[in-house]
């Protein structure tokens, strides 16, 4: 049994697995009109407890690294490319990623963002269908066929990786300027009139 409203998964089977180690489906959150849609891997432990994506850790690193750049969090769609968590937050599975594909490219034909940017190895591989080595690709963009339109993918180090090693936050945080700049939020005018609110 499977059903979708929009854009949001509200039944799914397809992967006994994840069915068995999820307490719920976890689906993307913020506009479905947004310029930039951030497609993470899997909802973790805490994002399967709250029901949102990037909650945890990381995501206050990410939520602060779109501040700094003037991307108000609340203006961003964030995704996940599986929305059950996997058990022991292991990667999902490339049958578990195939699974939802579909979910995945009909997010983001609704949303029909300017920019996608993929944050780590298995959402970047994932869309771009290839090997990656993200620390090194982070920051380029690639066209990429995703559903029915061309759309402009930008790579991204994953935001926890700077929680075990500084040295990425210089990289994340060029990523994000550069998502910033492709999406035209670049701290001038009601970007940051707005951001002053906080």
């Amino acid at each position: 049994m499977e059903n979708m409203d929009g854009p949001r998964v509200t039944e799914c089977e397809r992967c006994p697995a994840l069915v068995e180690s999820r307490s719920r489906i976890v689906n993307g959150t913020g506009p479905e009109d947004a310029d930039l849609l951030i497609v993470g891997e899997a909802p973790g432990e805490q994002e399967d407890r709250e029901g949102e994506p990037f909650v945890g850790r990381s995501g206050s690193e990410l939520d602060e690294k779109l501040r700094e750049h003037a991307i108000p969090r609340e203006e961003v769609r964030i995704t996940n490319c599986v929305r059950c968590r996997p058990p022991e937050n292991r990667d999902p599975t490339k049958e578990e990623l195939e699974n939802c594909r579909g979910y995945l490219e009909r997010e983001v034909d609704i949303v029909d963002p300017d920019l996608i940017m993929t944050v780590g190895k298995v959402p970047t591989e994932h869309l771009l269908e290839r090997d990656v080595a993200v620390t090194k690709e982070a920051g380029t963009v690639e066209e990429r066929r995703i559903g029915e339109t061309s759309r402009r993918v930008l790579i991204s180090v994953h935001p926890a990786a700077m929680l075990y090693d500084r040295s990425q936050e210089e990289t994340l945080d060029a990523t994000i300027g550069e998502a910033a700049s492709l999406i035209g939020a670049d701290g001038n005018g009601n970007d940051q009139s707005r951001l002053d609110s906080f």
